[in-house]
């Protein structure tokens, strides 16, 4: 059933378009938009930046964590602390230091692993596959695997649960955009995954229901000799995603959509040229996304929406109030100083609210929430 009330209209001073031509020098532009940015949208303009409050009281609030500080290192990513959490996803944040001596599986949902830094080794059901900082790696549902670590893997986990992950229909532009599915790397069942099928005990620590439960076997159960099918581990490189790109408009975060399932959407942003047209804006804009809470984690280089987020932090901005660039992010984008951009980071926009997890507290930004004061 379609439920959309579309009318067009327009009252008092207004641009003609979107993100482009604001009416007058100091009027500032907010998107109050439905289903994310992917529905019906109003644009607002103010004398004001919507996002220049004085004070803050309550506990919903724009917040921002340094995931490094966090107590990350565990032997088993299902000791990884919760970063964020509703019942449809859930966020860890977990750093492999030394050869997993167990395997793991998720009967709860899919995983999708961020590499944030290290490389190594994974072996799964489907075999072995190389991984690197940057990757995303997804593993089905119910998948036995284990990491070996040349260097200590970093991984930001999101797992979609009692779901899949997707790739998002791109419509218009072909299914060529952004990446083509080609890149998309699968594990071999070539010597080293064949090496280490030994006879040795092994267990699997397996989670449902968020409890743990322990199989043993006498022998290595990744002991597949060869598959067919269309389930298997994928892997990406940020690298190999080649982000749409429009000089005379600013496009919004679900152009750069790389993973769906049916309540949250994984995007990525990657460097690129910044809009060249004199009236485009240059930075995100001001927006109220009041249907999705918004996570971001930042990977690597400048951010240019942001002061004194550094690569490893994360920023979680619940629904229910405007957001969007710092005052000297949005300055500076009006000057058009920036040519390019060169950040790496994840977005993860949930239709369901966000539980924040039980030691965040101890590596939040408790002065994020006043970042936006000149």
């Amino acid at each position: 059933m379609n439920r959309r009330i579309s009318f067009p209209l327009r009252k008092g001073t207004h641009s003609r378009q979107a993100h482009a031509d604001l009416p007058e020098q100091g009027v500032f532009e907010r998107e109050v938009s439905r289903e994310g940015f992917y529905g019906p949208a109003t644009h607002l303009h103010h004398k004001h930046p919507p996002t220049g409050w004085s004070a803050w009281s309550g506990d919903h609030r724009p917040r921002a964590y340094n995931l490094l500080k966090l107590p990350y290192s565990q032997v088993s990513p299902w000791d990884a602390p919760l970063v964020l959490h509703n019942a449809h996803c859930q966020i860890r944040f977990w750093q492999c230091n030394d050869n997993m001596q167990t395997l793991v599986r998720n009967a709860d949902g899919d995983d999708l692993l961020f590499i944030h830094q290290g490389h190594g080794e994974l072996f799964c059901d489907y075999g072995h596959l190389s991984i690197k900082q940057g990757d995303y790696v997804l593993i089905p549902r119910s998948c036995l695997w284990r990491l070996e670590p040349a260097k200590p893997i970093t991984v930001m986990m999101i797992e979609a649960t009692n779901d899949y992950y997707g790739l998002p229909d791109k419509t218009i532009v072909g299914q060529h955009a952004i990446f083509d599915q080609a890149v998309l790397d699968t594990p071999e069942i070539d010597a080293a995954y064949l090496q280490q099928q030994d006879e040795q005990p092994w267990q699997v620590v397996f989670k449902r229901f968020n409890k743990l439960s322990v199989i043993d076997y006498p022998f290595n159960p990744l002991d597949v000799v060869g598959w067919h099918g269309d389930v298997s581990v994928v892997r990406i490189n940020w690298q190999d995603i080649r982000p749409l790109m429009s000089h005379r408009f600013h496009l919004p975060p679900s152009a750069h959509s790389t993973f769906v399932t049916s309540r949250f959407v994984v995007c990525t942003f990657v460097p690129r040229p910044m809009e060249t047209d004199p009236g485009a804006l240059k930075v995100p804009f001001y927006h109220s996304n009041d249907d999705f809470d918004e996570v971001i984690f930042y990977h690597q280089g400048e951010f240019f929406s942001r002061d004194n987020i550094e690569p490893g932090m994360l920023t979680f901005h619940p629904c229910g109030f405007t957001h969007g660039p710092h005052p000297k992010a949005y300055r500076t984008g009006c000057k058009s100083q920036r040519k390019e951009t060169d950040e790496v980071a994840v977005m993860i926009d949930t239709r369901d609210g966000l539980n924040i997890g039980s030691l965040m507290q101890d590596v939040e930004w408790q002065g994020y929430v006043d970042s936006w004061k000149e």
